[in-house]
Order: structure tokens, then sequence, then C-alpha cells
């Protein structure tokens, strides 16, 4: 009887063996028909290259839809009615842009609300206006680049100013709120020096003797704002 036992052991070995595979067969052929097809990934629509005749000159609202799509938002510095926020004495004593350490007996900034951008580096306030103290205003009109491949580099730098400050208040180390012609001074949105935001981010070049130089050239040498190419190619 032992070899009867083994053939019957071996039959049911082959069964289950046979019954495996049928089972294996049925999960691969479920998984291939029930596969999900992968979704098209979606192009996102970008600015068309500038041809190579267009002019250079460009409109604000046009410079403004470009900006807004190569560089991030603005921090929100300010309050949610546009006023400068207050900010602790710390905060006031932190070095200045001309690399300073301001002293507890300097005089109290003036606030001042809603400032119009003539350019990047130039505020206007009505009749009167500010320069921002360190750097070189960059013309409005100013073009940047080779020939063939020129751009409205001070439209785009004027436009990134006004984004930044969005009509809100600034505080500007002026003697008084009221003042004649053209005044030269530090203005800041919140905690941020203005002439050091643009500096940094190549939209205005230090003056001479300035010690926002340092960080201009930075900008200069990562190819930033002015030292960049055309937004409208990437």
């Amino acid at each position: 009887m032992r070899p009867a036992a083994i053939f019957t052991g071996l039959i049911g070995m082959v069964v289950v063996a046979g019954l495996l595979m049928a089972g294996e067969a049925r999960l691969r052929g479920g998984t291939a028909e029930g596969e999900p097809v992968p979704a098209e990934e979606t192009v996102a629509a970008v600015d068309p290259p500038a041809p190579a005749g267009e002019p250079a000159a460009i409109s604000e609202d046009r410079a403004e839809v470009i900006v807004r799509s190569t560089e991030p938002a603005a921090p929100s510095l300010g309050a949610a009615d546009g006023t400068a926020p207050k900010v602790a004495e710390s905060e006031k004593r932190a070095e200045t842009a001309a690399g300073q350490t301001a002293s507890p007996a300097a005089k109290k900034p003036v606030e001042l609300a809603r400032p119009a951008v003539e350019n990047a580096g130039l505020l206007s306030f009505g009749e009167r206006k500010l320069q921002l103290a360190g750097i070189v205003p960059t013309p409005a009109d100013k073009i940047c680049g080779p020939t063939g491949r020129q751009w409205p580099c001070g439209m785009m730098a004027k436009t990134a100013l006004r984004q930044l400050l969005r009509n809100r208040s600034i505080a500007c180390d002026l003697d008084a709120v009221e003042w004649t012609e053209t005044a030269t001074v530090a203005c800041r949105l919140g905690t941020q020096d203005l002439g050091a935001w643009l500096a940094e981010n190549g939209w205005a070049e230090a003056a001479a003797g300035s010690p926002l130089a340092s960080a201009a050239e930075k900008a200069r040498q990562a190819g930033k704002g002015l030292y960049g190419d055309d937004p409208r190619r990437r």
C-alpha cells in the first residue's frame, strides 16, 4: 500500500500546483486589464519669446505681467490697511542699508503713504520726490542687452519696485514731513531697506562709494535684474 499512498500524494501536489498557477494567471490578467493609463502631462502656457525684431519698449501693464510670472511674490510686509507695520525696537536697531548700525538716538522715521514709483530708485508724492540713498536710480527707458537681444530693463526694474511696494506706506529718514525738490534718503518697507533691495536684486547700480556696492556686485555676478537675460525669453 505504500506505493499507492505515494502515488496519491504526487497527484495531490500536481493538482495544487495547477490551481496556484491558474490563480496567478488570472491575477496577472486582471492587473493588466485594470491598470490605469497615466494622464498626459499638462504644459504650462509661457510667454512666447520676443522676436528678434520686436521693439525693446514695453508698456507698464505688460511689464507687470512679466514680472509677476518671473519673480516670487513680494513678502507681505504691510498691514491690511496698507500702512507700514510697527516693528520692535531691536529690529529698528538692525544694520541699515549702509552697513552701519543705527544709533539709539537716531531720528524717528517719517511715515509716507502710497508712494508713486517714477523709476527704480525714485519715488514721488505729488510734487515732492525722494531718491533712495546708496543707489543710482535706473531710468524707466533704460535698454539692456546686446544688439538683437535688447530688452526694456528700465521698465522691468520700475515694475519690480512697484510690485514690492503695492501702494503700501513706507518709512523714510526725513527731517520733516514736508520737503522741497528731491531729497535723497533711506526708506524702508517694514524692515526691508528699499535701496538695498534694488541693489541685491540687480535692479539698480550702487552709487559711488556706497556700502551697497558689494551687494550690487553680487547681483551682477549672479546675472540678476539688469545683468540678466530678457524675461520675455524665459
